[in-house]
C-alpha cells in the first residue's frame, strides 16, 4: 500500500509541473503578442529604414494611387534630407500606377537549372531578357544592337569588373592602367583597386594621364556626376574605351544617335528605377572579348539570377509595349515621357531655388534634338553637380551637412571640394524638402 502510494503521489506531482508548465508558457506567449502588436507605427518604420531613433530620414514609401496622400512634412530643419546615393526611388509612383502590369509569378520547379541557353555564348542569359533588350535599344535608338554580343551581369559593377579582366592581357609585365576624366563616377576608383589584381590598376585622372603604354580609359556618358556628354580624353592608339551609358536615356538626355561602340553598359537601375533588381548588360562587338568577360561572371557568381532576369524582361516589356510608334503611347503618360516630365520639372524648381540663394551655381547644358521624342531639350541629368560659391565655403559637402543635408563631397570623384553631387532620383517628398532646405539658406 504504502508504495502505491508514493506512486500516485509522484504521479499527480509530475501532473501538477506539467499543468502549471504550460500555463506559464500560454501567458509568456499570450504577453509577448500583445507587446509586439502594440510596437508604436514609428517604431516599425524606424526599423523597416534602418534608421537610429534619433534620426529622421525623409524617405519614406509613397501612398498606393487609391488611398489619400498624407500631407507633406514641414520641414522644421530637424529632418535629415539624403540625397547623397543615386537610389531611382522616383519611379515608385509609375510603376504604383502600372498595378499588376508587371507582375511576374515564377513556379517552384521553374529555373532550377544553371544554364539559359546553353547554345548561347552567355549561356547563363536568359532568352526573353536578350530579346527584351534588342527591342528596347531599337525602340529608344540609343543603341546599336546589330553584330553585338549580349552579356548579362548582376548590376553594372560587375560588367565594369568583368570588362577591366577581359580587356587586360595575363602576360603582361605590369598591370593594365585604368583612368577617367576628372569629375569621374566616385565608385571607379573603388571597384578598379578592390580585388587587388595584378591585372589592371587605377591610374587617376584621365588628363593628368602621360603614363606610357596601353590602357583603359572608362567614359561615362552622360556623366556621373556633372551630366555632360563625354568623350575619349587620352586619344591614344594603345589605348582601350569602356563606353558607361547608364543614362543614355531620354528621360535624362536627347538621344542625338544610337550609339556605336566596342563595349557600351547599360543597367536596369537607371533606366526604369529597378535597382534592387540588381541587372544590368554589356552589348560587346568582340567575341572573344564578349568569352572573357562570361568567363569572369562565370566564376565569380556562376551566371546571373534567372528570376531577376525574368522580372527585368517583363518591365522592359511593359515599357515597350505601351507604344504603338517611336516616341508615342497607345494611351496615357508612358514611361519616359513620366520619367522626361519629372525631371524636367525638378531641374527647373532647383535652378529657381539655386538663382534665388546667390550661394550655389549650377552647369549650364546646351539644348539637343530627340530623336526619340521628337523635341528639343537641355540634358535634365540623374544629379546635379552643385558648387558652393564664395571664398568663404572651401567644404561644400559640409557646409550643407551643417543644414542636415547629406551629399558627396566632389573630392570623391576627382574634383573640387567646393562641389557636390546632389541626387534627382529621390522620393517626391525627399526632392521636396531639399527645395524647401536650400531655399532657407542664405548668404
Amino acid at each position: 500500500m504504502a508504495l502505491n502510494f508514493f506512486l500516485l503521489l509522484n504521479i499527480l506531482i509530475v501532473s501538477l509541473a506539467l499543468n502549471v508548465g504550460l500555463i506559464v508558457k500560454f501567458v509568456f506567449v499570450e504577453e509577448r503578442l500583445k507587446t509586439e502588436q502594440s510596437i508604436p507605427m514609428a517604431d516599425a518604420q524606424e526599423k523597416h529604414a534602418h534608421i537610429t531613433p534619433r534620426t529622421h530620414m525623409a524617405t519614406p514609401p509613397p501612398p498606393p494611387p487609391s488611398s489619400t496622400a498624407p500631407a507633406e512634412p514641414e520641414d522644421d530643419g530637424q529632418i535629415v534630407v539624403n540625397v547623397d546615393h543615386g537610389d531611382p526611388t522616383m519611379y515608385e509612383r509609375f510603376w504604383l500606377q502600372m498595378g499588376d502590369k508587371t507582375t511576374v509569378v515564377i513556379p517552384g520547379w521553374q529555373s532550377l537549372s544553371y544554364f539559359s541557353d546553353a547554345r548561347n555564348l552567355c549561356w547563363f542569359l536568359e532568352p526573353e531578357f536578350a530579346e527584351a533588350v534588342i527591342r528596347l535599344h531599337k525602340l529608344v535608338g540609343n543603341a546599336i544592337t546589330d553584330g553585338r554580343h549580349i552579356v548579362v551581369g548582376t548590376g553594372s559593377t560587375q560588367l565594369i569588373q568583368a570588362a577591366l579582366y577581359a580587356l587586360s592581357p595575363d602576360n603582361a609585365s605590369e598591370p593594365m592602367s585604368v583612368v577617367s576624366a576628372a569629375p569621374f563616377f566616385s565608385s571607379y576608383p573603388l571597384i578598379v583597386d578592390f580585388l587587388k589584381s595584378g591585372l589592371y590598376k587605377w591610374e587617376g585622372d584621365a588628363r593628368d594621364f602621360t603614363k606610357e603604354g596601353p590602357y583603359i580609359e572608362l567614359i561615362t556618358s552622360p556623366n556621373n556626376p556633372d551630366g555632360y556628354a563625354r568623350e575619349a580624353v587620352v586619344r591614344r592608339n594603345e589605348g582601350i574605351l569602356i563606353h558607361d551609358l547608364a543614362y543614355y536615356w531620354p528621360q535624362y538626355t536627347p538621344i542625338s544617335s544610337a550609339a556605336d561602340h566596342e563595349l557600351m553598359l547599360f543597367t536596369v537601375s537607371k533606366s526604369t528605377g529597378h535597382a534592387g533588381s540588381r541587372i544590368g548588360w554589356t552589348l560587346v562587338k568582340d567575341r572573344e572579348v564578349a568569352r572573357k568577360m562570361i568567363k569572369y561572371i562565370e566564376l565569380s557568381t556562376i551566371g546571373v539570377s534567372k528570376d531577376s532576369q525574368i522580372r527585368g524582361a517583363k518591365i522592359l516589356q511593359v515599357v515597350m509595349d505601351s507604344y504603338t510608334q517611336v516616341g508615342n503611347s497607345e494611351k496615357g503618360e508612358d514611361f519616359f515621357e513620366y520619367g522626361y516630365n519629372l525631371m524636367e520639372k525638378r531641374w527647373k524648381q532647383l535652378r529657381a531655388v539655386v538663382k534665388q540663394s546667390r550661394l550655389f551655381s549650377l552647369p549650364e547644358f546646351p539644348l539637343g534634338y530627340c530623336n526619340f521624342s521628337s523635341r528639343t531639350f537641355a540634358p535634365n541629368p540623374a544629379f546635379a553637380w552643385l558648387k558652393c560659391e564664395g571664398e568663404e565655403i572651401e567644404d561644400c559637402e559640409g557646409f550643407l551637412r551643417s543644414h542636415k543635408i547629406l551629399t558627396r563631397g566632389g573630392e570623391h570623384f576627382g574634383g573640387s571640394s567646393k562641389y557636390v553631387r546632389v541626387s534627382m532620383l529621390d522620393r517626391e517628398r525627399t526632392f521636396n524638402l531639399l527645395i524647401q532646405r536650400l531655399s532657407k539658406i542664405h548668404p
